[in-house]
């Protein structure tokens, strides 16, 4: 059963929330992150992205970097932005994007049950960004992203949450520059902390990483690397846990580098054995199963999946399978998504125009769209033991880092 945990949360004054806010430190890059938080000393990028306080040569993993977050960290809580809570807490999430709001409930999570697999994965890491993240928590001492788990609903603790939603007004409250609301309540009753760990042991079986395995994976091995010097903190790690039924899962789309020594022409005949492929007029994205788009400069096709051409199972059905049995690695050549540095990820929030941007820059020859897969997917296949091709989610909208930062060793 899922143990959970409430903790002491490193959090902002109320008057600072919205300027310490951030995006989570993978969706952006170091020059985004360095104008994004331009003019806000207080934006938690500092932390998270810290290399944007460091010369634009550095090397990003570097140690320096993390050490500039360890710096930046601790200045946030001598100048009085950023507090720890007296004692330990649960927190109420939610967020509200273009009219519709998820409310998650944040806790510590067991680094056990993620060892034991009662947290459920269904994607494996990529080794570079793993060992990024187990370098920041480790230096900063603090877990500064949260993991995002789902489980399948249960009632009981469903009307716990929205009862003292109606009943507590939210310590944070406002709305990002993007659009999307952020509202968190304090969960600070002994007897209702009680109530929700016990309902979670003995209701809720197992949890799934939505998003975060990196930031999951990374705890863990922190742990194991403590040795003899293992703190408590590190026990656990930052998650936010959603009922599934409030989620929604987005595209999570490829761009590819060069077309493998092929030149345009051959590479679309290749690619028709095993797609109808048909050009289409604008910017392309998949309203169904099996259908994807593809662009290379000046051009949109719609590739639909030919009978014969993928496996009737769990992991074979998936688009993301599809597509790499298909195309990426027979025709270009990558076989492992995880490892290849031709291949990078655009998360279905930038839009299929981010696709053509990156393309017509010349940075990349190919880039496809997809169609998200459903979170019954992604529950049927964790179930299963089995994972999906690295990058199969993308999960929208965000927990912003910095409202709530789960520390490793005691300041």
């Amino acid at each position: 059963m899922a143990i959970i945990y409430p903790f002491k949360a490193l959090r902002p004054q109320p008057q600072y929330a919205k300027q310490v806010a951030s995006r989570p430190y993978d969706v952006l890059n170091s020059a985004e992150a360095r104008k994004e938080a331009s003019g806000n000393p207080n934006s938690f990028l500092h932390v998270t992205k810290s290399e944007i306080d460091l010369p634009e040569k550095t090397d990003i993993h570097s140690e320096a970097v993390y050490e500039k977050a360890k710096e930046n960290l601790q200045a946030f809580t001598q100048r009085g932005i950023l507090f720890r809570e007296e004692k330990p807490c649960y927190y109420i999430y939610e967020l509200v994007m273009n009219g519709r709001s998820q409310t998650g409930l944040v806790c510590a999570s067991s680094v056990d049950d993620y060892e034991e697999d009662v947290i459920k994965k269904h994607e494996f890491t990529r080794p570079e960004k793993e060992q990024d993240r187990i370098n920041h928590i480790r230096i900063s001492g603090a877990q500064t992203g949260n993991v995002f788990l789902a489980y399948r609903n249960q009632k009981q603790v469903d009307e716990i949450i929205e009862e003292w939603k109606s009943s507590h007004t939210p310590v944070y409250d406002f709305v990002a520059d993007d659009g999307i609301a952020h509202r968190i309540w304090i969960i600070n009753s002994n007897d209702t902390i009680g109530e929700i760990t016990k309902l979670f042991a003995k209701k809720v079986p197992e949890t799934y990483i939505a998003d975060g395995h990196h930031r999951a994976a990374s705890a863990a091995k922190v742990r194991k690397s403590l040795g003899k010097e293992i703190t408590e903190g590190a026990e656990y790690f930052l998650t936010t846990l959603f009922p599934a039924s409030q989620l929604q899962i987005m595209d999570y789309n490829r761009v590819v580098k060069d077309l493998n020594d092929l030149d345009e022409k051959d590479f679309v005949k290749k690619v028709a054995r095993k797609f109808e492929v048909e050009k289409v007029d604008k910017a392309f994205s998949p309203a169904e199963l099996h259908v994807f788009g593809m662009y290379i400069p000046g051009q949109w096709f719609k590739l639909t999946a030919k009978e014969g051409s993928y496996k009737d199972d769990p992991i074979g059905v998936l688009d993301v399978t599809i597509l790499q049995e298909n195309i990426l690695d027979p025709i270009l050549g990558i076989k492992d998504q995880r490892t290849d540095q031709r291949i990078d990820f655009v998360g279905g929030i930038r839009g299929v125009n981010e696709l053509e941007k990156r393309v017509n820059s010349g940075e990349m020859a190919v880039a496809f769209s997809l169609h998200p897969v459903s979170i019954q997917q992604l529950f049927d296949i964790a179930d299963s033991g089995n994972v999906m091709p690295p990058k199969s989610t993308w999960f929208e909208p965000k927990l912003r880092d910095g409202l709530l930062t789960h520390l490793i060793y005691e300041p």
